[in-house]
């Protein structure tokens, strides 16, 4: 009976999007504008989206191409989540200088620490350019791909002509739409500040994913340019961004029911994809994911554990396999506990049934449903080898990567060597090599490498081939030791192209990993593109024949807006979260003796003297908060907005029974985390005596 209700709830869930559902094209708002003003908000769509003026889209930022920043000063001060800027961090870190044990934060501007590569990008405008894009293109049209190409070169150049301004049009709804993002990439970010992994990362393994959180999950960066405000390469002559709007801060009390508005670039969701795909993604793909990566982070774990240097060396690494790790253990759960391939068939066969109720549509959707099942049936396999290879080459042995670094100097030689440009490059390897064999252990990665190299088998395509042992791969070759490699580097000539050929870890990765692209990578791809047909038909019959309605395209790390409410939830019976946590479960996590819930002297004397400033609300330090706004990857370090536009925290996670939403999205189940941007401060501030920054903020009261 409890199964059938359940099945009944999440049906009208289904078919009755709620307007906390889904990720908004901000240039859409106005659509949405009634919604969110009865959920309490007293902006208008403009103030949010404008194209004429500014809005709270120029406070919001592309940070490092995955992640999300909110200006918050007219210095151009940038907040991301702590786990957003952590490789920054850890590049900066030594033993000497340990900015993850430790903190770090800018006396001044020239304490402001330079990072090589990393930028910030805003949105200038979001256009509708269907259709331009599919200008020439018919149902049989022979060359569509080509012809859609050079629509969209040619939309590109129109509207970045004469402007420093870059474009990128992307396709919306599997092709049924398709929007111009003109954007504006600063190329100056520097480090500002971080408080130490005791509050940026405190919880560890063991709170990821999980509510209630107490996690600081925050770091402070700066956008510098030219001085005509303009994007820049590193100067020590540019000066901080004076951005078009900057978000101020609210320091008012939170209560449960308020406003939440999270403005960000999620970076994907699947939520069409047909019942038997996501049947083998939860009892297959998933599952063996999880499995490699519980092998890694067994050997990286215990290695962390008894050594400072190692910590250093793969903290960002460990946090970037665990993330996605545990993610995907909730997920399963959750979808699992919603019964989400049931309600898909259900949701199929709604679709069906509306598709022959009328003979157009019977003719152009009524098969859609059942081709793609039964290609995910017949196919679904090179989805999953892919996943493998995934995990094997780009998450697992380590020396891979050093491999794929070398790749275009060993291909590319006798250009290099022909255009006087050998040294180059061979100087660019030597600074490769570096940097790649700081954070290097030999033993952990030939430990990761013998216990993944024996699961990938049990499901790789080997074609019978052997491998070098790795006792031989990690003693003899040129890429798993520093002082091998840099003397390869720099001797290199004409004969060490038959080196490298015989080189048993150049052996083992190319073997495996060619095989892996000529047997797999095309029929993975035929397989997606086909099925991404499908989709797109499947889309435009959902659109054509449901137009009650609230529909949103799937994220794809375009700027997006989801609003809900800031409260807690009831996700399972039993259970039941409020919607805030305080300074004091920190010292209750503490007292457990769990060391991912070690904390500094200096919190305990803060705690105990209760000296919370002007950041406390009634006798308490909130902490973090949960909402039911709909979140995904890549709205990492996005700002949480109050009715008035205000910052009231930083988001950075979903809880556990949320990690589902990327392919169903259930609203008394699933909530964002955020940090709350008082108890940011309350660090800066009273922790870690950083008050000048502060002075540059909008504190409103």
């Amino acid at each position: 009976m409890k199964k059938i209700v359940s099945l009944l709830f999440g049906l009208f869930l289904l078919n009755n999007v709620l307007a906390d559902e889904g990720m908004i094209i901000p240039s859409l708002i106005k659509a949405f504008e009634s919604d969110m003003k009865a959920k309490g908000m007293r902006l208008s769509a403009e103030d949010i989206y404008s194209i004429n003026s500014s809005s709270l889209k120029d406070a919001i930022f592309q940070f490092g191409g995955g992640c999300t920043a909110e200006v918050v000063s007219d210095q151009g001060l940038l907040l991301t989540n702590h786990h957003c800027g952590y490789s920054q961090i850890q590049s900066h870190s030594s033993l000497e200088n340990n900015y993850i044990e430790n903190g770090y934060w800018a006396k001044n501007l020239s304490q402001e620490l330079k990072n090589p590569g990393l930028t910030a990008m805003r949105i200038v405008r979001i256009e509708n350019v269907t259709e331009q894009v599919l200008i020439g293109v018919t149902s049989d049209s022979p060359d569509e791909a080509i012809l859609i190409k050079a629509n969209i070169k040619m939309i590109i150049e129109n509207a970045t002509k004469g402007t420093h301004y870059t474009g990128d049009v992307k396709a919306f709804n599997y092709g049924n739409e398709y929007y111009l993002m003109l954007k504006e990439t600063f190329l100056d970010v520097r480090f500002v500040g971080t408080p130490p992994n005791s509050i940026g990362k405190f919880g560890g393994d063991t709170d990821n994913w999980i509510w209630p959180r107490h996690t600081g999950d925050f770091s402070v960066f700066r956008i510098y340019t030219d001085q005509d405000n303009k994007p820049a390469s590193y100067s020590s002559e540019n000066k901080p961004y004076t951005p078009l709007h900057f978000l101020p801060i609210s320091m008012k009390d939170k209560h449960n029911g308020d406003f939440t508005m999270v403005y960000g670039f999620p970076g994907s969701t699947e939520q069409h994809v047909c019942s038997s795909y996501l049947e083998q993604i939860i009892t297959k793909e998933r599952p063996a994911r999880i499995h490699m990566r519980d092998l890694s982070l067994s050997v990286i774990d215990k290695a962390m554990k008894n050594s400072e240097l190692i910590r250093i060396q793969y903290a960002s690494k460990q946090a970037r396999i665990s993330n996605a790790w545990k993610k995907w253990i909730g997920q399963i759960d959750g979808l699992k506990r919603l019964d989400a391939v049931s309600l898909k068939k259900e949701t199929e066969e709604e679709f069906i049934k509306r598709a022959n109720s009328n003979s157009s549509w019977k003719q152009k959707y009524g098969e859609t449903v059942g081709q793609m099942n039964a290609l995910a049936d017949e196919f679904f396999k090179y989805e999953f080898s892919y996943a493998m290879g995934i995990e094997y080459f780009y998450v697992g042995a380590e020396y891979f990567k050093l491999i794929r670094s070398t790749q275009d100097f060993i291909k590319n030689y006798s250009k290099y060597l022909s255009d006087g440009k050998i040294d180059e490059a061979k100087e660019k390897l030597i600074k490769t090599s570096a940097g790649f064999f700081k954070n290097y252990n030999k033993k952990i990665d030939q430990e990761i490498f013998e216990l993944l190299t024996k699961e990938y088998f049990l499901h790789a395509p080997v074609n019978g081939m052997k491998s070098n042992s790795s006792s031989v791969i990690y003693n003899k070759s040129v890429f798993t030791d520093q002082t091998r490699f840099d003397k390869f580097i720099t001797q290199f000539n004409k004969k060490s192209l038959k080196k490298v050929n015989k080189d048993p870890g150049f052996i083992h990765y190319s073997s495996h990993y060619n095989v892996w692209l000529t047997d797999i990578i095309p029929n993975y791809r035929s397989f997606s593109q086909t099925m991404d047909v499908l989709l797109k038909k499947y889309v435009a019959g959902k659109l054509e024949m449901f137009p009650e309605r609230k529909n949103w395209p799937d994220a794809n790390s375009t700027l997006r807006i989801t609003f809900g409410q800031l409260e807690g939830s009831e996700p399972s019976d039993g259970k039941v979260y409020t919607e805030h946590t305080t300074l004091d479960g920190i010292i209750a996590k503490y007292n457990s003796g769990n060391p991912d819930f070690d904390i500094k002297p200096r919190m305990l004397e803060l705690h105990n003297s209760k000296d919370y400033g002007p950041y406390a609300q009634g006798d308490e330090l909130w902490v973090c908060f949960s909402g039911s706004n709909h979140t995904t990857g890549g709205n990492s370090g996005s700002p949480v907005i109050d009715a008035d536009g205000y910052l009231i925290g930083i988001n950075f996670d979903r809880s556990w029974e949320s990690t589902m939403s990327d392919y169903m999205f259930d609203p008394n189940r699933c909530r964002n985390i955020a940090v709350d941007i008082r108890y940011v401060l309350w660090v800066i501030d009273k922790y870690s005596q950083a008050s000048h920054l502060i002075k540059e903020m909008d504190l409103k009261n």
